[in-house]
């Protein structure tokens, strides 16, 4: 689940990218969080910032087999229920902008 969270803020942060860079507006073809929201030419809140680079971590380990287990041990209900929150958060201030 939280890997599709990831796929949420990927496509929100490369909207965001093509609407704040109508020169070029076609997204750069990355997973990396932190960079797209760089490239979308964003002024991220730190707690933002910090919540993106947790949720940015979730599409190598659960999309690579060397990572899923150890992955698959960290997402316990808890972890997988605040994750969830955050992306949310995520998404909510991102639709804002």
């Amino acid at each position: 689940m939280v890997f599709m969270g990831h796929l949420v803020i990927e496509k929100l942060l490369k909207g965001l990218y093509a609407k704040n860079n109508l020169d070029d507006p076609i997204a750069p073809k990355i997973h990396n969080l932190i960079l797209l929201s760089q490239k979308a030419n964003l002024d991220v809140p730190t707690e933002i910032r910090k919540k993106i680079q947790t949720i940015n971590t979730f599409n190598i380990s659960a999309r690579y087999d060397d990572y899923k287990g150890t992955f698959d041990e960290k997402c316990t209900d808890d972890y997988t229920s605040e994750q969830l929150k955050n992306i949310e958060e995520v998404r909510k201030w991102l639709k804002e902008q």
